[in-house]
């Protein structure tokens, strides 16, 4: 039995939450920890760690990440960074080690900017859109499998950002992600009210408009505790964008269905930026990824696939959109 197959044996759903078009199903784990590391912002507000550019110059797909912490630092799948020459979502989770500078990989989600507006990064709070982290999930799986680097396909990342900054009228004069949260703040405000953690709830999965589109699960309840409101508001961007005549309250996909297919699915294993094990799950119409360390899953995050243009697509295709981007900074 693979690491993750035993993971999800434990876990179990709880009684969903719904709040318009965005149901959210409690993973409930049999067995749990305490965490043995911090969380990005608390290190950050510790002021024991800091991420900083790679150097003056820059490099658009890395930063460095410098824990002077006691304990390790888990940095999570699409958390944004914001400040210095551009604003960054991480490609993956890492569990950053105490007392060590580490060069972690990332996707630029402000296409318009190369300029350093100050000397370090501080936290968005916030995790990139789940159907960004869904594409950029399986373009860092195939980097991996290619060339053992973890890159996304940057276009694609700014392509995305822009054809959905387009659909939820969010306008930014540095093509930032961020102007989308910033335009929806209130309705993503009534989102994050409507859903709490329950007791043992470990991770969470959702649903948008009937759809399972993906689920993250950690070693801890207390993880998800801190970290749920950048889950609910990563998917509940998606909500907002898609919201349909109809769908609020509408019967979901099977949640069963999509825990048995994240547990079947083909699993490939590289060694991890930091501490742990990079483990990147290939199925049909699923990708995703988890940190393992010592055969504990630290984190595992898992997505449906949408096909573009289908009646599924998340942007559909009356919304798709030929224009060309223009160029970019590259660095």
């Amino acid at each position: 039995m693979s690491t993750i197959t035993e993971c999800l044996s434990q876990v179990r759903l709880g009684e969903p939450q719904v709040h318009h078009n965005l149901v959210l199903f409690p993973l409930i784990a049999e067995k749990s920890a305490e965490p043995h590391y911090l969380l990005l912002d608390e290190a950050l507000a510790r002021g024991c760690a800091r991420v900083t550019e790679v150097s003056e110059s820059g490099s658009v797909p890395e930063l460095r990440f410098v824990n002077e912490c006691d304990r390790p630092v888990l940095l999570l799948d699409g958390e944004e960074l914001v400040g210095t020459k551009q604003n960054r979502i991480l490609n993956l989770t890492v569990m950053a080690p105490a007392h060590k500078s580490i060069i972690i990989p990332v996707s630029c989600v402000e296409a318009g900017r190369w300029q350093a507006e100050s000397a370090d990064f501080a936290s968005a709070k916030r995790a990139h859109y789940a159907a960004g982290r869904a594409s950029k999930a399986a373009h860092v799986s195939a980097s991996l499998r290619n060339s053992g680097t973890r890159r996304s396909d940057q276009s694609a990342v700014w392509q995305d950002i822009s054809e959905k900054s387009e659909r939820m009228q969010a306008h930014s004069g540095s093509e930032a992600a961020a102007a989308m949260y910033q335009q929806h703040r209130a309705s993503l405000d009534d989102f994050l009210q409507a859903f709490q953690p329950v007791e043992e709830q470990a991770g969470a999965m959702f649903a948008v408009n009937g759809r399972i589109v993906g689920l993250d699960l950690f070693d801890s309840p207390a993880t998800l505790s801190n970290l749920l409101d950048k889950l609910v508001e990563s998917y509940a961007l998606d909500a907002i964008d898609t919201m349909q005549a109809g769908s609020e309250g509408a019967a979901t996909d099977d949640p069963q269905v999509m825990l048995d297919d994240t547990a079947r699915a083909a699993v490939e294993c590289f060694p991890a930026v930091g501490e742990g094990e990079d483990l990147r799950l290939h199925g049909e119409r699923l990708t995703g990824g988890a940190l393992v360390k010592d055969n504990r899953v630290i984190h595992l995050c898992a997505f449906r696939l949408q096909v573009r243009g289908s009646a599924a697509d998340h942007g559909g295709s009356r919304f798709a959109r030929a224009s060309q981007r223009r160029s970019r900074w590259r660095h």
